[in-house]
């Protein structure tokens, strides 16, 4: 099963107000395990970034200045994504500006039924809780140490060792084949353990142990088994 995690960085909230997309991190899962493949890109978005978004993930107009466009990359990440599930925290908000991207290219926009929201995950997990990114990390123990600021790639791996827990852990499912790793999705089928082969003990009772059996029913008075 292949699923991407995956982040976006913006100028801002609402891509209907012009906002754009200026980073995108996608990480590969393969049966919930990272398969070390990754998308990452950073945009130029054609507009002045705001201070109050470049105070959340530090991308200044100088540094995207000689950054693509994303109709330049667009094949490549529809190349990565193919048609796998896709997984966000607030997934909502990230898939509208994938496809307000999509849609300024003339690309139709994903459909949802690909889209899985960690947030409504955790929701479910962890009813009444906080449910931001950093707090999910502190619960599950996820080291966040080295986020500073915001940045789409890093998240993305955060995110998908949020994911895997939510989603049970890595020891969910688990099973040992050939010295690998893999998830299994389906029945667990009961695999017989090979034991020695034990002779049969014997049972029948001796001589003495029956003449004695009979003399304690003797002292038996009015036994039930008589009438």
């Amino acid at each position: 099963m292949r699923e991407i995690i995956f982040d976006t960085e913006t100028t801002g909230l609402d891509p209907r107000t012009g906002d754009r997309m200026v980073e995108i991190g996608c990480i590969e899962l393969v049966n919930r395990i990272p398969s070390g493949r990754t998308f990452h890109a950073y945009f130029n978005p054609g507009r002045p970034m705001p201070a109050e978004a470049e105070a959340v993930h530090g991308l200044s107009d100088t540094f995207l200045a000689d950054k693509p466009v994303f109709a330049e990359r667009i094949a490549d990440l529809l190349e990565f994504l193919a048609d796998s599930p896709m997984v966000a925290h607030n997934a909502a908000f990230d898939f509208g500006f994938l496809d307000a991207e999509l849609k300024i290219c003339g690309h139709p926009p994903v459909c949802r039924s690909r889209m899985i929201d960690t947030v409504a995950l955790a929701k479910v997990r962890h009813p009444g809780s906080k449910l931001s990114l950093d707090a999910l990390c502190s619960r599950y123990g996820v080291d966040r140490s080295h986020r500073t600021l915001h940045g789409a790639l890093l998240d993305a791996e955060l995110l998908a060792q949020v994911y895997v827990e939510l989603c049970g852990g890595r020891q969910i499912g688990l099973e040992l084949v050939a010295d690998s790793i893999t998830v299994s999705t389906g029945p667990k089928v009961l695999q017989q353990r090979e034991r020695p082969f034990r002779a049969p003990r014997p049972h029948s009772a001796t001589p003495e142990e029956l003449a004695a059996h009979l003399a304690f029913l003797a002292t038996v008075d009015t036994p039930i088994w008589s009438h």
